[in-house]
Formats: C-alpha cells, structure tokens, sequence
C-alpha cells in the first residue's frame, strides 16, 4: 500500500490541484473582514449581475480586487469614482481555476471625503423631496434694493468683490455687513445669527451669504441643513455667493439665487448706473419721437379736417337745403290745390248729374210722383194707371208744392 503524501519531500509532492484546496479552505477560513483602500478600475457592464473593482493601497503597490452585486455599486453615493476612498465589508475568495484571491464585498461605505459627501447627498435628496429646491418657490430680486446685507469673512476677499463691483455699477448702494465665520464649528452658529438679524431689518432688501473658494470640508458649513431650512424660511431674498464655478453647497440650491462667485454676486444685486441712464436716454428720445410723430398725423388730420367745404363755409349747406325745402314745400303746395281743384271740379260734376237725373227736376217742370199701396200693404210708385185696381187709393205728392192728396175709387179709364 502506497503511503499518503504530505509534501514533505520531493519524493511526497503535492498535486497543484491539492495545494490549491488547502489554500482555498484556509482562506475561507476568514470570514468577513473591513477592507479599506482606494477605488481604480470600475468595471459594471449593462445587463451583467456582478461588478467589478480594484481595491488599492495607496501607501503601498498593493491591490485586490473586489467583485460585487451591480445593484449594490449602483446604490452608492455619491457615485464611485476613480480615486475614491471607501471601506467595504468583504469575504476573501480563492478561485481554484485560476489561482487567484479576491474579495466579494456586500457593503460598501464612503470614507473622508467620500463619507462627507454622500452625507451632503443624503441631505440634498431629504431637502429636495421637501421641496426646498422647488423652482416656483423661488423670490425674484427687487430691482434696486434700498439696503443689502452681506454676510461673509471680515477682511475677506469675498467682502471686497462684493462691495467693489457692487458700488461699481451703483456707486450709491448701501450696505450692512456683518462678520462671521466662514469655515469650522462657529460658522453656522455665528452665520444663522447674522441672518436673523439682517431678515428682522426692514431697511435690507436682499441678504448675500458670499465665502471663496475652499475644500469640501472648508465649505461643508454652507451645506449645514440647519442654515438651508434658515434660509428657506427667510422672508427676505437670498443671494449664495460660495467658492468658484464648481462648488455647489446646498445652500446655492435652497436660495433665491446662487451666484457663480462673490464678484458675480456683486454684478448681479444692482443695476448698472451706465446701462440704466443710456436707457433711459433712449427711452426719453423713443418717446420724443412717438410725441412728435403723434402730434405730426394728429395736425395732418385737423388739415384735412378743416380744408373740408363743409367746414370751410358751414352755412353754404344749411342754405341749400334751405332752399331744397322751400322748393319741395312749393311742390306740395301745389299738388295739394291741383287735387283740391280737382276733386271739387267732380263733385260738382256729379252734383249736376244727380240734379238732373233725379226727380225734383222731373217734378219742377210740372210732374207729379203717384204713389199706392198694393195688396199686400205694400207702398208702390205709379207707373201706369193699368197698375191701379178699383177702389184703389193713391196719394199723390208734389214735390215742389210739398202737396200731398189721397185719391179714392178711379174708374179704369179715367184721366191721369
């Protein structure tokens, strides 16, 4: 029976595939230990579960490297970058196909920089969702604010842009400034004071908050979430004027408007006295001219107006319809007479015509009108004497002589 190898010997040499289980189970062996380093080389494809990193020491040209979930990398903030310090919380693995160690990391953490700014990230998201970064919220900047408070370092080169540039565009703007720390533990104390008693005065118009440029842990106060909720509440306007173009505190988001620099904080609270007066210059010569041009067509109109006839003799119509007047009542006149005339030419016309067709004219040369009951009671003009029965009475009237006589018993053949 062959004796078992112990790798004591050449002779008793292990296999690779043997040194490399014994390795692995006293890796495994460790657990979870906190690895601190720097982060090189991030690698987190799309569509893939795992990412991968490289974990290095910067006080030495040691370097592992780190496998993770991708949601996991995701879920970090700020987001890992290049050069970020974190600490993760690691397995040491030993992979036997290859030969090679790694840690497989379930928790990741910032740390220095990296700590301060995913807190300063945790703190903009809580701000943001309450609605403190609300665009509509925002207060516009009175027009030429009667006093501004500044609030910054004494001596500091912030306050000197500020007032230089200012009372360069509007040599008369007044200002209040208060002192205070700008960076360390008293800058938000001493900074939350000032802006009390600056949004108590009536006289301040607009507070500017302006510090220069730093490191994140010099301007970390202005990212304080008690000076950004002061500044949210505040009833007056104000301006952020931290650091240079790429520093962003939260404060520049919560205020009413954030100013790349102190000095463009400083062009930006007042007019420009140069640019104002040549606008009101063209202003005043805009309305000049609009005056000018109005009174012009207005006079060209009373022109025309007044080289009219009718106001150039007013009396001249007045006269003709006058005379139009008279003419057409003439007309009526004697149209009316015409019919007048007319008419009584016919009546009498027709008057003769009656006269002569009626009886009284038959009457008056001699006639005589016989009327007699019939039969029935009935009062009949006479017309012949054939009409006449015996015993008939007749009543005959004259017209003329208003006679009248009642004739009794004509015999057939007697008279008329």
């Amino acid at each position: 029976m062959t004796a078992p190898k112990d790798g004591s010997s050449p002779d008793n040499a292990w296999p690779v595939r043997t040194v490399a289980r014994k390795i692995a189970d006293w890796v495994h062996r460790l657990g979870t230990v906190w690895v601190e380093g720097q982060v090189t080389q991030i690698s987190a494809r799309p569509g893939t579960s795992t990412a991968f990193l490289t974990l290095r020491d910067p006080s030495a040209d040691v370097s592992m490297t780190v496998t993770c979930p991708t949601g996991l990398l995701r879920s970090v903030e700020p987001p890992l970058r290049d050069g970020a310090s974190i600490v993760v919380q690691a397995k040491p693995t030993f992979f036997l196909g290859r030969g090679t160690i790694s840690l497989r990391a379930t928790e990741i953490r910032a740390v220095g920089i990296g700590e301060l700014l995913a807190r300063i990230e945790r703190l903009r998201k809580l701000l943001g969702a309450e609605g403190l970064f609300a665009r509509e919220r925002k207060r516009k900047l009175p027009f030429l604010p009667k006093g501004i408070g500044l609030i910054t370092g004494r001596a500091s080169a912030a306050e000197r842009d500020v007032l230089v540039n200012a009372h360069a565009r509007w040599p008369s703007a007044r200002f209040q400034v208060l002192n205070t720390a700008v960076q360390g533990v008293q800058a938000v104390p001493q900074i939350l004071r000032a802006l009390s008693t600056l949004d108590r005065d009536p006289a301040v118009e607009v507070i500017v908050i302006a510090r220069g440029g730093g490191s994140v842990e010099d301007l970390l106060p202005f990212s304080d979430e008690a000076l950004c909720r002061a500044v949210a509440a505040a009833g007056t306007p104000v301006v952020s004027a931290i650091g240079h173009e790429p520093d962003t505190p939260l404060l520049d988001h919560v205020a009413d408007l954030r100013c790349s620099t102190p000095t463009d904080a400083g062009k930006r609270i007042v007019p420009d006295v140069a640019e104002e007066s040549q606008r009101v210059r063209q202003m005043r010569d805009r309305g000049r001219r609009a005056l000018h041009g109005w009174v012009d067509t207005q006079r060209r109109l009373l022109d025309q107006i007044r080289s009219r006839p009718v106001l150039a003799d007013p009396f001249a119509p007045i006269e003709r319809r006058h005379d139009d007047v008279e003419r057409h009542r003439e007309h009526g006149r004697r149209a009316i007479l015409s019919t007048l005339s007319s008419e009584q030419s016919a009546l009498t016309s027709a008057r003769a015509r009656l006269t002569a067709l009626g009886p009284a004219a038959t009457l008056s040369r001699g006639y005589a009108v016989v009327q007699f009951s019939d039969a029935e009671g009935n009062l009949k003009v006479l017309r012949s004497v054939s009409e006449i029965e015996d015993g008939t009475s007749l009543r005959v009237r004259v017209v003329d002589g208003a006679v009248t006589a009642t004739i009794s018993g004509i015999e057939e053949g007697e008279g008329r």
